[in-house]
């Protein structure tokens, strides 16, 4: 019987707004009528079920909560937002405008753009995928409102006392007696027809306690107050429970309640851990299931915000992102892996998410990263099998999506736009009409695609990955004990269970294959593996398909190694099966 699989699932995270859109038009700086947008219906049972056998467990829809835009939605009763306090024409979906509410763009029936949410949660859940949404607690857009809050649950800011830059109760940070001042060097690509009023001015959401805060700053958002003095040595005042704690637990539970089964949550570090720690279970009372994913990018509080703050995820941006993408590029040290399992998250490994592309980051494909997305399959491939915790994908990194333009506020920086209007062109190729299939894709386009489906499954199927235990080999290896053994670029480690063994070694050189030897000491493979006589077994090659690789005899594996030979920037992963008499 398989071992349980709690934590090794695969999460794609959607950017909702550009997922469906087959507009490609894209045009800087370009409207929703210019640019078009996707909406929830986009994401039918079509692309679901293309997802589900592609291996997605989760689905991540980034961009679900109303946000501040200048689309222009008043017609409907939904307040305008100010231009010089919006970032892009479609708006940053991290200035949340209203909790209780979904996005305008993404419904074709705007008076019923909650139902059809509900109805892609629906969707989502017929096809045996759980439903992310993004959480941003730290703060809000600066014009926030609640238009969709029900009767008796008070808005933020509503009963604060704004004569003081701190109280406990309040829900914003105040700077008295001073005007909000829009950043020098911010220039809306649309005509200003009025200055922008806000007295007194409220501290901005990266912590900047002053009027003007600088072009650079999350200046479109403001700070939310947990009860954390910032200028007065961060005393705290955490009891009774302030009034945005329960604002907060209010807003998840709202959530929860339609049946979301897990929360991103934006900036968590910049939220007090004391917070997390009541909210968490508070959720968890009133559904178990609900998972908790922090993004996260200081180590020194990792143990903390999950012994303490109850989350079950964090963000491995730091750790693992950095140092393979710093291999990716030719100029990182494999070395920088065994430091990071044994000092940093090696106890904590089950709960690191890992990735390399996510909206935040660069993609693969471009110029700023790696060039081309073929050179991160082996760092793909231990970001997916390292340890058991999940992994994430984002949409288009299994196409290789290359941004080479700009598309507005974002500028051309190797990222897709999360502030404008856009089509993602690779990415249309798989939407591909609505049909979501291969039929637009190129020769290169389909056999990425396949090596990620191909790692997704591995992941999902392999006892030894999803529940077992992790060896590392370095230590038996370099420094010459094995032959021509690289530890900058090398890296070979044991997944195992009592029913499966696999044996992954990497290669991270970017121009060269190595001819190499491996060696599993001898206690490891009576005492861990608990294997008998060596010669009774043989490694067989388990992935990726696409490298040919024989079936290697393992006599000499405790004693002089195996010998093997890695391509460049590879992964070869083998099974220890035992000989057939």
């Amino acid at each position: 019987m398989s071992l349980a699989n709690k934590d090794k699932f695969i999460i794609y995270q959607v950017f909702t707004r550009l997922f469906g859109n087959q507009n490609s038009t894209n045009k800087f700086y370009g409207t929703i009528e210019d640019n078009g947008s996707g909406k929830f219906n986009d994401i039918n049972d079509t692309a679901l079920s293309a997802l589900k056998d592609f291996g997605i467990t989760h689905m991540w829809y980034t961009g679900v909560l109303e946000h501040a835009t200048l689309t222009d939605y008043s017609q409907y009763g939904i307040a305008t937002d100010h231009p010089l306090i919006v970032k892009g024409i479609a708006g940053s979906p991290y200035a949340v405008k209203d909790y209780y509410d979904v996005d305008p763009d993404l419904a074709v029936d705007i008076p019923n753009r909650m139902l059809e949410f509900e109805q892609l949660l629906e969707r989502t859940h017929q096809h045996n995928l759980k439903v992310i949404i993004d959480f941003i607690p730290n703060h809000v857009a600066r014009q926030y409102h609640s238009d969709a809050r029900a009767q008796g649950i008070k808005d933020f800011g509503e009963d604060d006392d704004n004569t003081v830059t701190f109280s406990r109760d309040n829900n914003f940070y105040y700077i008295p007696n001073h005007d909000f001042v829009v950043p020098e060097g911010h220039k809306p690509p649309v005509d200003i027809t009025s200055p922008y009023h806000e007295r007194p001015a409220k501290a901005t959401g990266n912590d900047v306690f002053q009027a003007q805060p600088s072009q650079y700053d999350w200046y479109e958002t403001i700070k939310l107050n947990y009860g954390v003095d910032y200028l007065n040595n961060r005393a705290t005042y955490f009891g009774p429970v302030p009034s945005t704690w329960l604002k907060m637990r209010d807003i998840l539970l709202f959530w929860a309640a339609k049946g979301v089964d897990g929360f991103r949550c934006d900036m968590a570090e910049m939220v007090p851990v004391e917070f997390w720690s009541w909210v968490i279970p508070e959720i968890k009372k009133v559904n178990a299931e609900v998972i908790f994913i922090a993004e996260i990018y200081n180590p020194y509080e990792y143990h903390n915000y999950i012994s303490i703050g109850k989350f079950d995820y964090l963000y491995d941006k730091v750790g693992l992102y950095n140092s393979l993408r710093k291999l990716i590029e030719g100029h990182g040290t494999a070395e920088d892996i065994t430091r990071l399992w044994q000092q940093e998250s090696g106890d904590i490994a089950p709960n690191m998410l890992r990735f390399l592309e996510n909206h935040d980051e660069q993609r693969i494909a471009s110029r700023y990263f790696a060039g081309d997305p073929w050179l991160a399959v082996p760092a793909m491939a231990m970001s997916a099998t390292m340890h058991t915790g999940p992994l994430m994908l984002y949409f288009g990194q299994e196409l290789g999506v290359n941004s080479t333009i700009s598309e507005g506020f974002q500028g051309e920086d190797g990222r897709t736009t999360i502030f404008d209007y856009w089509g993602v062109t690779e990415f249309q190729q798989w939407v591909n009409g609505g049909n979501y299939n291969l039929d637009q894709l190129t020769s290169e386009q389909k056999k990425l695609r396949a090596f990620y489906e191909n790692l997704n499954h591995f992941v999902l199927d392999n006892e030894a990955v999803y529940a077992g235990a992790f060896y590392d080999l370095q230590y038996a290896n370099i420094d010459g004990q094995s032959y021509n053994y690289d530890k900058t670029c090398i890296y070979s480690y044991l997944r195992y269970t009592d029913n499966q063994k696999l044996l992954f070694i990497y290669n991270f050189n970017r121009d060269n294959s190595i001819e190499t030897t491996v060696r599993i000491p001898q206690n490891t493979w009576t005492d861990f593996l608990k294997l008998g006589n060596t010669s009774n077994y043989f490694l067989k090659p388990v992935f990726p398909d696409f490298i040919t690789a024989h079936n290697l005899k393992t006599a000499e594996i405790t004693s002089t190694g195996v010998q093997i030979e890695l391509p460049r920037v590879s992964v070869l992963v083998f099974e220890i099966a035992e000989n057939q008499h």
